[in-house]
């Protein structure tokens, strides 16, 4: 896979959750973190994403917020 995104983290699926519309789709870091992301249901359904899958989430930094106490 080719992509111009530079913030790329390989993880596992630990779980997807279909809704309506929307999937959440839960995927456990080689440290242990978590990142969950929300994708349309169509997007986790062609994907085929299921628990146990190798997958990459991709971050875009200018969706990225930071915050200080």
């Amino acid at each position: 896979m080719r992509t111009s995104a530079r913030n790329q983290l390989a993880g596992i699926v630990k779980s997807v959750e279909n809704g309506a519309v929307m999937s959440t789709v839960v995927i456990q870091l080689e440290g242990g973190q978590e990142v969950v992301a929300a994708i349309t249901r169509d997007s986790a359904e062609g994907l085929e994403l299921g628990e146990g899958d190798a997958v990459t989430a991709l971050v875009k930094a200018t969706d990225v917020m930071v915050g200080k106490e």
